[in-house]
């Protein structure tokens, strides 16, 4: 997987919370885990650390998984980074670590665009769950079309950073076949450099997550349509899913 400019050029990683605030993301999976009570905690895809340090308790072995060494050298300054175990790497990295939860916040999920890497994912946090292991993640609901909010007028902005004033906006480039394709500005308005970063990303449907999930060894328990567990519609912006890995395959 090709890592945009967001998660590699320290001046734009540094903007990363500030443009990703704590928020009720974060509180679902710190009550989740609460209920849930796990002493094995996969944090995959857990850029800078904000949610991976609070569910870091003291009794708690968590490790947190990410690609990019500039998310890693954010998170590993932040407090509680220190009962956590970093790991550079993807879903390839994992092994059978014997979890009892594994999560991917942040929309991670969307990352994955190719139906068998998407898949080859799943396989690897089957492998790295013991059998009864909870999964949760997040995925952007398609029929909600929150790519329409991703234009200029939504979306430009000016902010103060470390490396001087900046202007922000987005693009949406090409929409097609369940894949968005976007541009995002980052105009560095002292020197006039324009930092483009392209991405895109994949927005599966409800019933392909869940076909998915069924097919990677496991059932799912819930899907909720917000954090804060109401039922998901098909006007739910969020689809968050709660399964649990089978027995052995």
């Amino acid at each position: 997987m090709k890592l945009d400019a967001h998660y590699t050029d320290p001046r734009l990683v540094a903007l990363y919370d500030r443009d990703n605030p704590r928020g009720p993301d974060t509180d679902f999976y710190i009550s989740l885990a609460a209920e849930i009570n796990p002493h094995r905690i996969v944090d995959l895809g857990c850029g800078t650390g904000t949610l991976t340090c609070e569910l870091a308790l003291e009794d708690r072995y968590v490790i947190g998984v990410d690609p990019s060494t500039e998310m890693l050298n954010v998170a590993r300054r932040k407090p509680g980074a220190d009962r956590v175990q970093w790991l550079r790497g993807d879903a390839n990295s994992l092994g059978r670590m014997e979890a009892d939860l594994a999560i991917m916040s942040g929309n991670v999920a969307q990352v994955f665009l190719d139906d068998i890497e998407w898949a080859a994912t799943l396989r690897h946090l089957y492998l790295a769950l013991r059998p009864g292991g909870c999964l949760a993640f997040e995925s952007r609901n398609p029929k909600a079309r929150a790519w329409e909010q991703w234009g200029r007028d939504d979306t430009f902005g000016r902010i103060d950073t470390e490396s001087g004033r900046m202007k922000c906006w987005m693009e949406v480039v090409k929409v097609e076949k369940g894949r968005v394709h976007f541009v995002r500005h980052n105009v560095f308005e002292e020197t006039g450099e324009d930092v483009l970063v392209r991405s895109e990303l994949r927005f599966r449907s409800k019933s392909e997550l869940a076909r998915a999930l069924a097919a990677g060894g496991f059932t799912i328990e819930q899907v909720y349509g917000d954090w804060y567990r109401g039922p998901f519609t098909k006007y739910s912006r969020v689809m968050v899913f709660v399964a649990y890995r089978k027995g052995e395959q």
